[in-house]
């Protein structure tokens, strides 16, 4: 049985991996090189210093710690000059409506994500009353593919893992569903996804007749 639904925040409930991109690049060309589209999926669903750590890599540059601190509070900085500018209309196609389907039908609501500044997106996008939990990268220690953002939100609802689904856009997030045993649902190629229980192009596809059919089955 289904008690609960755990959402990323990037890529599912609002598009700022696009904010990533451009901030993570302007990083890179400080060293000469850009951040390929292939190595951007990388970086989807990981926390900020382990996605420092790969472009660092590939750009294969040096850096001591004090070095990187200031290179991580330089990204976040260009990151949320283009958070700041979100609002409702930012959301993603049909997630308001699932998120009142699921309140509607009592099912539980988390977020899971990475991201340090989940909570002040959702505020801007008027939808942080509809979560139950917020688990974000305030209060992991271990970044997906680690499942323990999503054991996490569990533990905050009250449900076992085994009744939980997660909706994710990257594949360190699909994997890291699947590490705790929940129901994973990709959103995006089902060549990147394809370690989901089910891939939906888009979405708009995560609509009520594919809530319930998940509820009935």
């Amino acid at each position: 049985m289904i008690k609960a639904f755990i959402f990323d925040l990037d890529g599912v409930i609002v598009d700022t991996a696009k904010y990533h991109f451009i901030a993570w690049n302007e990083l890179a060309k400080q060293f000469g090189f850009e951040i390929t589209v292939h190595q951007n999926e990388q970086l989807k669903g990981v926390s900020r210093v382990k996605s420092l750590d790969l472009i660092l890599e590939w750009g294969n540059i040096h850096l001591d710690q004090a070095q990187k601190d200031l290179l991580l509070v330089q990204k976040n900085k260009t990151y949320l000059e283009f958070i700041n500018t979100l609002s409702k209309s930012d959301i993603l196609p049909g997630i308001v409506d699932v998120l009142n389907y699921l309140k509607s039908k009592k099912i539980a609501i988390a977020l899971g994500s990475a991201s340090k500044n989940a909570v002040p997106i959702l505020e801007k996008l008027e939808i942080d009353a509809l979560f139950d939990a917020i688990i974000d990268g305030n209060v992991v220690e271990k970044a997906k593919p680690n499942p323990e953002v999503f054991l996490k939100a569990a533990d905050k609802l009250g449900v076992m893992p085994e009744y939980c689904v997660v909706i994710e856009d990257a594949k360190a997030g699909v994997e890291a569903a699947n590490s705790a045993e929940m129901m994973s649902i990709g959103i995006g190629s089902k060549a990147v996804l394809n370690d989901a229980n089910y891939v939906l192009e888009d979405t708009a596809k995560l609509s009520k007749n594919f809530i319930d059919t998940l509820l009935k089955n």
